[in-house]
């Protein structure tokens, strides 16, 4: 599984003990010290993984991981962040990194977040060319309008596309695959993300929030991805305007679920 990443920080100190942590673990790494030389490698060598810091000469963190995206919406991106703003890790996950993670970290935590982003990565490729009994193209038409796009990673509402990014996508088969089903944050974070202990759940959070912006009709009054307040988000059982009976089966820690807006849990 070990793969290849490209660590992105200007410290060389920090680049230092990622890289012996990471060639320890099996994983060949690449190293950039500034935005423009990170798009340059990445261009030239389409790594595995990338660990891109934010604050960095040229071009920031998110200015690289913006432009990247417009080419590449596979490669995982893990940001490095010394700002414990929320709405700066937020703007992160919407233009398109998998996940942060804040400094001073624990290299430990960040080697499970690669391996659970690498495993995870190699998974979707092998379901998506060998998924037994799987036809190249398939879709699953959910309602009137809905259709996912297994061979794509893609959904279309209607006539309109919805381009999701593999996060997304997997968080949408996800939740259709078991309609009604609750699942709190917490599950969704070990299913869907691959992390058994670490994660800021706020990031499925903004995570649900971007797919209901690309999927929905109206983000703020959601019919296929809703939330049962202090439990968790759940696929409609059904399309039609009046909502469908919840089962509240996959719950950890209710009671620890903040309502945090519209974005997040306020409500379906």
């Amino acid at each position: 599984m070990p793969g290849t990443i490209l660590i992105v920080d200007d410290e060389k100190s920090i680049v230092d003990i990622l890289k012996f942590n990471l060639d320890r673990e099996g994983y060949a790494t690449l190293e950039a010290y500034d935005g423009e030389e990170a798009l340059q490698q990445h261009g030239e060598t389409r790594p595995d993984l990338i660990l891109l810091d934010v604050m960095l000469p040229h071009i920031d963190g998110f200015e690289v991981c913006r432009r990247i995206r417009e080419t590449d919406n596979l490669t995982p991106i893990i940001m490095l962040t010394a700002r414990e703003e929320e709405t700066d890790k937020i703007f992160g996950l919407d233009i398109g990194a998998d996940d942060y993670v804040t400094k001073p970290f624990k290299v430990r935590e960040l080697i499970a977040r690669v391996r659970a982003n690498i495993r995870r990565t190699a998974s979707r490729d092998i379901a998506s060319e060998s998924a037994p009994g799987a036809e190249p193209g398939a879709r699953t038409q959910i309602g009137e309008n809905l259709v996912i796009d297994d061979e794509r990673l893609d959904a279309f509402i209607g006539d309109r596309a919805a381009v999701l990014t593999p996060r997304e996508f997997e968080l949408l088969k996800f939740l259709s695959a078991s309609p009604g089903r609750v699942f709190s944050r917490e599950a969704l974070m070990r299913d869907v993300w691959q992390y058994e202990y670490y994660g800021d759940l706020r990031t499925v959070d903004v995570t649900v929030r971007r797919l209901r912006e690309k999927i929905e009709d109206s983000s703020a009054d959601p019919k296929y991805i809703l939330t049962r307040r202090g439990a968790g988000y759940y696929f409609a059982a059904q399309t039609d305007d009046s909502e469908p009976a919840a089962r509240v089966d996959d719950v950890d820690d209710a009671d620890d679920i903040a309502e945090v807006g519209e974005a997040g849990y306020t409500g379906g």
